[in-house]
């Protein structure tokens, strides 16, 4: 009798992950990373006043977005006396109000049906009273292992609350950033951890999205230098890393996107 040989279906998973939630909940399942992502949770009333009475400042963002479109910074003052405590502000502008309540309806009108997430504010530092964040790079070499291919600074428009390029910020090195923060030997030991950061990152996301490629970390930090992951891309951007001295290192990235078929 002839054996019958079924042909072996390849198993495809998908590179690009769009759920912020699902990002963050993927590194929160690594231990060693949960101390370095706030809070975060489906936004309802009941979680963003939740937040609100604990943080004083948070951060509402669609759960499916790019470019920090959408995202939102919350506030409540905890000053006796206060007329109008809560506020928020949308890109440049910036609205206040008595009660909670008021402003939750607001902040509805905006929102709409897309579904919104809320997380705990980070304080960011600043270059020249600018806040600014980082972007970690993180790609798979030609052999499968996860390198971290480049660090970058993002500082926000004066007027805005983020601090992505596409939404006007400016591109500046992670040195240049940290300068006031750090002496320049410890700048370059601060620098090599948030290099094993971004691994560690990309392995507790290749571990349930195994299709992801690449990605790019977005990190805060606080006045005490820690690192708060705020987001996880898995398309990010390599064309913003042109802007750094070093050409190699855009050479590099762009090196490893074609072996992986990215470019």
């Amino acid at each position: 009798m002839r054996k019958i040989l079924k042909k072996r279906t390849k198993v495809r998973y998908p590179r690009y992950v769009m759920s912020k939630i699902g990002k963050t909940r993927a590194v929160e399942a690594t231990a060693a990373l949960r101390e370095n992502v706030p809070t975060t949770k489906w936004m309802t009333a009941e979680t963003l006043k939740q937040m609100l009475v604990q943080h004083k400042m948070v951060y509402i963002k669609p759960n499916v977005g790019m470019f920090g479109n959408g995202v939102i910074r919350v506030e409540m003052s905890d000053g006796e006396g206060e007329i109008m405590p809560y506020s928020y502000q949308l890109g440049v502008n910036l609205r206040r109000f008595k009660t909670f309540e008021d402003m939750y309806a607001s902040i509805k009108k905006k929102t709409g049906k897309t579904p919104y997430l809320v997380q705990k504010g980070i304080h960011l530092l600043k270059y020249k009273g600018n806040r600014f964040d980082l972007r970690i790079m993180v790609q798979q070499t030609p052999l499968r292992d996860w390198e971290t291919t480049g660090v970058i600074g993002r500082v926000a428009h004066p007027s805005k609350i983020v601090t992505n390029f596409h939404n006007g910020g400016t591109l500046k090195s992670v040195e240049t950033l940290l300068h006031s923060y750090l002496p320049a030997g410890e700048r370059d030991d601060y620098v090599k951890k948030l290099h094993v950061l971004g691994k560690r990152v990309a392995k507790a996301i290749n571990t349930k999205y195994r299709g992801v490629k690449e990605i790019g970390v977005d990190v805060a930090l606080d006045k005490d230098l820690h690192p708060w992951i705020l987001e996880v891309n898995t398309s990010p951007d390599p064309y913003i890393f042109r802007r750094l001295r070093d050409k190699r290192i855009f050479a590099k990235m762009r090196r490893y996107a074609k072996a992986y078929g990215r470019l």
